[in-house]
């Protein structure tokens, strides 16, 4: 197999021998690079959670990684950040559009959808680059809630739960043994921030950890406060369910 200085990396739109596309796969790796973002379907909507490393100056109460973009869609971003304000702006667009044309909300499939046709486009053009970020769009319309992932190569896919990041291999693993339908709000915010204490640097405080959630009554996004969170943190020191604080 050929390696990739071979000048197969130089341009978007040339496969290599063995069928890949570096650029993809080069933006694919700065997703993984990037701080973690959970989304969890539970009984009361679906909830956002990310960690978001500041600085000692930076104002906190500013969440950098999760995005509005309709009343009743949100999203949560790992990678390259400034990428993703640019598609959470084009959503925004969309949703607005096809509220204006068929005085409806827009479906969240539809949204996970043009935003990976977005990203596709930039995998077959020369003169641009993929856009270095990966999106979990979570939202509760006319048929319940709904979690979709769309990255780089113009992949989306839906799930019950997910996440995406540094560290997302083993969070995953640990939500596929941990997660169940219909999960409590309290028990779905509880995993989320467990699921972000197994790979974070920071092992003390909730103050890095910010959350959203579209909840299935009202189907508006609103923000957990910080004092939900910390309900939350008691949950997780009360009742430790990761593999490295559990005996099974």
């Amino acid at each position: 197999m050929l390696p990739a200085a071979a000048g197969y990396d130089r341009a978007i739109t040339v496969f290599s021998p063995d069928g890949r596309l570096y650029q993809v796969e080069y933006a694919i790796e700065t997703v993984r690079r990037g701080t973690l973002a959970i989304g969890i379907k539970c009984n009361e909507g679906v909830i956002l959670a990310v960690e978001e490393k500041t600085r000692k100056l930076q104002v906190s109460d500013v969440t950098q990684k999760i995005f509005q973009i309709d009343d009743h869609i949100g999203v949560a971003a790992a990678g390259y950040i400034p990428d993703a304000r640019a598609q959470v702006d084009h959503a925004r667009f969309f949703a607005q559009s096809n509220k204006l044309i068929y005085d409806e909300p827009v479906d969240i499939e539809v949204v996970a959808k043009n935003i990976a046709d977005m990203s596709q486009q930039l995998t077959q053009y020369a003169g641009v680059r993929p856009f270095g970020v990966a999106l979990i769009i979570a939202g509760v319309d006319n048929t319940g809630g709904g979690l979709f992932l769309t990255d780089p190569s113009g992949t989306f896919i839906g799930y019950d739960a997910i996440a995406i990041g540094q560290g997302s291999d083993q969070v995953n693993e640990f939500l596929e043994k941990s997660y169940k339908h219909d999960l409590p709000f309290d028990d779905a915010g509880r995993l989320a921030l467990e699921s972000i204490s197994m790979v974070s640097e920071e092992k003390t405080g909730t103050a890095h950890i910010k959350m959203s959630i579209i909840e299935n009554k009202t189907k508006i996004m609103r923000k957990v406060t910080s004092d939900e969170i910390e309900r939350f943190s008691k949950l997780v020191r009360d009742n430790p369910k990761s593999p490295k604080n559990s005996s099974s």
